[in-house]
């Protein structure tokens, strides 16, 4: 899906094709638009499908394709056009951005974060034609002052500001209390705006037999099954962290966008000083703050760092090593993976919230969902090596 020099991306390759089942939802798509976007009450449209499942791939294509018809000097239903693709995370912002200088149809300024997208709309009492929202599950559901986000709900905002709204949903990709979306959270605004819901279950990023997705989706809900064996895929688990770290710069040199990645349980505070992630005998320091407009998983010295969620969801990768953290552990009696909040050292995710009722559940369903985005970033591999000695030696059992 992807072409080899920008595989950590969603863009398709030049002389790739979208699947049947992603043609079929980019027409269903621009037959929408086309349809609701003169109505007075906003369209939604709902793109649902699990890590790996192109759904990006497919709104990247879709979008430029509507883009293309707003600027075509040719008359057409969707000429004049005004439209936009937000999405909350910086570093797909930037690959969107980039694939706005390699198309003549596109611009940057179609790309833009949602709060201050919604902030402008609203301050020049102006409706968007339509707004496409990647990655829906980390808009906001709650104020943000840190963002300056001042509303309630950021998708109900963007209801109120555009003709259509095309969204690409998946709650097991949830990072954060501030932006948590129950499974049935869309349902309110499904009962009030005319809706379609389309669902992607092919999965196009991990290269492997039914077995090794099954295995991951297993291991995410804390389920242990006998680790498969795939020969498209190298699903490797390992003693310490240095031979798994060798083996990701061996690929790197191979490939390309071999990286390390880890879950959130290392200490971490932005601009002061270098933290560091510890992997047996391995030591390795966390992404730096990246201010360049060039994604993390495509700048090469980060080979020498370890990306988090929050670098890398999104994106493809060839090889991800994988580094589970102390919150990550096992529980012998019941054979589960379980996973413990208290040790989880992104605080920022679990802050309070007063309206979703015990948060102890949810809190561990993000650490699963963080497991989850991790585990689905490699293309043709996955190497694991988890902190906790008895996860570790389970997974070395299995």
């Amino acid at each position: 899906m992807t072409t080899s020099m920008s595989a950590a991306t969603f863009k398709l390759a030049a002389d790739a094709a979208l699947s049947p089942a992603q043609q079929a939802l980019e027409q269903q798509l621009l037959t929408f638009i086309t349809e609701h976007r003169h109505a007075e009450q906003a369209g939604l449209f709902v793109i649902r499908g699990d890590a790996g499942t192109g759904k990006s791939a497919v709104l990247a294509a879709a979008f430029a394709k509507l883009q293309a018809l707003s600027r075509q000097h040719d008359a057409n239903p969707l000429q004049g056009t005004n439209n936009y693709l937000t999405v909350n995370h910086n570093e797909m912002l930037k690959i969107y951005k980039q694939l706005a200088a390699d198309d003549p149809h596109l611009l940057k300024k179609d790309f833009q974060k949602p709060t201050p997208l919604i902030n402008r709309l609203t301050k020049t009492n102006h409706r968007a034609d339509v707004v496409f929202v990647d990655e829906a599950h980390l808009l906001l559901t709650q104020p943000d002052r840190y963002n300056r986000y001042t509303g309630q709900n950021q998708l109900a905002d963007l209801l109120n500001l555009s003709h259509v709204v095309v969204v690409v949903f998946d709650t097991r990709q949830v990072l954060k209390l501030k932006s948590y979306w129950h499974a049935n959270d869309l349902d309110p605004l499904l009962n009030r705006y005319s809706h379609q819901i389309f669902d992607l279950d092919q999965q196009f990023r991990v290269s492997a037999d039914a077995d090794v997705v099954n295995w991951i989706n297993a291991f995410t809900r804390g389920h242990l099954q006998p680790l498969p064996s795939s020969p498209n895929f190298d699903l490797r688990v390992f003693q310490d962290g240095q031979p798994l770290y060798d083996l990701i710069r061996q690929r790197d040199q191979q490939g390309g966008l071999a990286r390390m990645i880890a879950t959130a349980d290392f200490p971490y505070v932005v601009n002061h000083g270098t933290w560091y992630v510890t992997a047996g005998s391995l030591k390795l320091p966390w992404d730096k703050v990246n201010l360049t407009a060039e994604p993390w998983a495509l700048r090469p010295e980060t080979i020498n760092e370890v990306g988090s969620i929050y670098t890398i969801q999104g994106f493809d990768l060839n090889y991800a090593g994988v580094i589970l953290g102390p919150s990550v552990g096992y529980d012998p009696v019941s054979d589960r993976v379980i996973v413990k909040p208290a040790a989880y050292q992104d605080q920022e995710a679990f802050k309070r919230r007063n309206d979703l009722g015990n948060l102890d559940p949810l809190k561990v369903q993000l650490i699963f969902n963080s497991i989850n985005v991790l585990m689905k970033r490699g293309r043709h591999g996955l190497y694991l090596y988890a902190v906790d000695p008895a996860l570790r030696q389970r997974l070395l059992a299995l």
